[in-house]
């Protein structure tokens, strides 16, 4: 099973390469971050490419009726459904 720390990390490199923010950005990233919305280069299109790279990062499977727009408000929301699905 993945660490906490782990899922973090690759969450943030995940973001990084995704959207192009850049190790930087992406470590700045807060649990109070705001991403859909916030985020310009977190568009619609970024969503579906941000969740197949979370199911092929992280080893999880994300069914349709689990993604809620809520989970992209924040870094924190997207961190915390992507360790709650890690955790089985």
């Amino acid at each position: 099973m993945t660490e906490p720390d782990t899922i973090d990390a690759a969450l943030r490199a995940l973001l990084a390469d995704i959207l192009g923010l850049g190790e930087e950005r992406a470590a700045a990233l807060t649990e109070d971050s705001g991403l859909f919305g916030e985020l310009p280069e977190f568009d619609s299109m970024a969503v579906a490419t941000v969740l197949t790279e979370m199911e092929d990062r992280l080893g999880i499977l994300i069914d349709d009726d689990e993604v809620e727009g809520e989970i992209f408000e924040t870094y924190g929301n997207l961190l915390a459904f992507s360790r709650s699905k890690v955790a089985g």
